[in-house]
């Protein structure tokens, strides 16, 4: 898998989070011990060549407002796959 350190260790914790499961940015941040770094986890997300492998779709932002997508189809796509998870954003 290629990406930066701070990259991987987002993916691999995003691997961690439940099917049918929402976090924020700043969730994700302070559960890899970086905790002012939400911005980061956003961009990383972003960097996602792996989605939806690797399920950042499952990531929003703290406003619950859906964020956005890197995979194919973009934010569409994202909000398809989190319904497909029964999760109403």
């Amino acid at each position: 898998m290629k990406g930066t350190k701070f990259q991987l260790k987002v993916w691999k914790y995003l691997k961690t989070i439940p099917k049918g499961t929402v976090k924020t940015y700043k969730e994700v941040a302070i559960a890899i011990k970086s905790p002012k770094s939400s911005r980061a986890v956003a961009n990383a997300c972003g960097k996602n060549l792996y989605a939806p492998k690797i399920p950042c779709h499952r990531v929003i932002r703290s406003d619950g407002k859906i964020g956005g997508y890197s995979g194919r189809g973009g934010i569409k796509t994202k909000h398809s796959l989190l319904r497909s998870e029964k999760i109403d954003i």
